[in-house]
């Protein structure tokens, strides 16, 4: 006989963390409700003392859905405890400020998506937090800059939009050996193709409107990490600051979570294809997938991770004005500035989501003019491949 904790990534994203009324309803019920009702102000003054599993005082401290999804997505990473927050962003900022103070030393990759940047580079140094940049592929540089005092590091496991990898296991390893923490934000690798506790993280951060929804409907994010972190240091942050997650998003997110795994897996099969088809076109410069070979870093994405990938990075010849013709020539992959969703999204990083980088900053992340990122959907791969190419040909 096995247990819960026996079940297959698959079931445990079916019925982990399930909790049903007495009115045994199949689907997760949607519990809208700001408060709780205590049968005895007894129960009221225990309950506001210390809180059981199944005991809620306030929406915005906990919520019966929203912990269902908590419990589920805590399940599937083998995390001790997770919490829910109202966007991606509120779960990088909850997990950032909960655990650092004025004076605290930080070590950050500087291949950042541009809000966790502006967050780490402008807010936290406005708080008194000191920061190091790193190259997040170099580990000399890692080793260098984590000193005895580091509290924390922090690193995109696969970097938005040139898909670097950070070697997770030997940086956890230093930072670990300096007595620091080590917080990723692990959307990009997913929880079904990575497994980041495995290799040494302290705390995973998702953007849950990415692959967790996958169909473009609701913002939310959340952090797991152990028992004492999340309910010691990041709930009391978060109940205090109001960055809980609805219940109804919550909801949603746990009818992701059931298909999650089917789509990545075929999401990363597209993107093997279209990747691999990319690669081969006269106006394609430079092709960037963690599952092909000519990847910078294949070993160790072979090693890291189970599959590729959702995303695509590439670049087209002639720059900008070349890469904007190929965008407006597709009729099948759509314009956006999301990933991860079931319909295959074109952006171009230089002048969305990373145009507040200077020019410099860009360049030496490697995003350039002509980079286009390509979230691959579940459109059919033919017809991918015919858009992706027929565009490249028109432009």
């Amino acid at each position: 006989m096995t247990t819960k904790e026996d079940w297959k990534p698959r079931t445990k994203l079916v019925h982990g963390g399930t909790r049903r009324s007495q009115y045994g309803e199949l689907s997760e019920a949607i519990y809208l409700t700001q408060g709780f009702v205590y049968p005895d102000a007894e129960t009221a003054e225990s309950r506001f003392l210390e809180s059981g599993p199944d005991e809620f005082i306030y929406a915005r401290y906990g919520n019966p859905t929203v912990a269902m999804f908590e419990d589920r997505i805590a399940g599937l990473e083998g995390a001790e405890a997770a919490f829910a927050t109202a966007s991606g962003m509120a779960a990088v900022n909850g997990a950032l400020f909960s655990q650092l103070k004025a004076g605290d030393h930080i070590v950050s990759a500087k291949a950042l998506f541009g809000s966790c940047l502006y967050i780490v580079e402008t807010l936290l140094p406005r708080f008194g937090v000191e920061v190091s940049f790193v190259d997040g592929a170099d580990l000399a540089q890692w080793e260098a800059a984590i000193r005895d005092d580091t509290k924390l590091v922090f690193l995109e496991t696969l970097s938005n939009p040139t898909l670097e990898l950070v070697d997770l296991a030997a940086v956890a390893q230093l930072a670990h050996a300096k007595g620091a923490q080590v917080c990723v934000d692990n959307v990009f690798a997913t929880p079904v193709f990575q497994r980041s506790f495995e290799l040494g993280a302290d705390q995973v951060i998702y953007s849950a409107t990415k692959h967790i929804d996958g169909q473009g409907r609701c913002l939310g994010g959340v952090v797991l990490g152990t028992e004492a972190f999340i309910r010691g240091t990041l709930e009391p942050y978060l109940k205090h600051t109001g960055g809980a997650m609805s219940p109804f998003n919550a909801w949603v997110m746990l009818k992701g979570l059931e298909t999650m795994d089917l789509r990545c897996r075929a999401q990363a099969e597209s993107a093997l294809r279209i990747a691999a088809a990319l690669e081969g076109h006269g106006n394609v410069s430079r092709v960037l997938y963690p599952g092909l070979p000519s990847h910078p870093q294949f070993q160790l994405a072979s090693r890291q991770m189970e599959k590729g990938g959702t995303v695509i990075a590439f670049e087209v010849a002639d720059g900008q004005a070349a890469a904007f013709r190929v965008l407006n020539a597709l009729q099948v992959v759509l314009i956006s500035n999301n990933l991860g969703d079931a319909k295959s999204i074109a952006t171009h990083p230089t002048t969305t989501t990373h145009q507040r980088l200077s020019d410099d900053a860009r360049a030496h992340l490697g995003i350039t003019p002509g980079m286009i990122r390509l979230s691959v959907g579940l459109e059919d791969v033919d017809d991918l491949v015919v858009d992706l190419l027929g565009a490249l040909d028109r432009a």
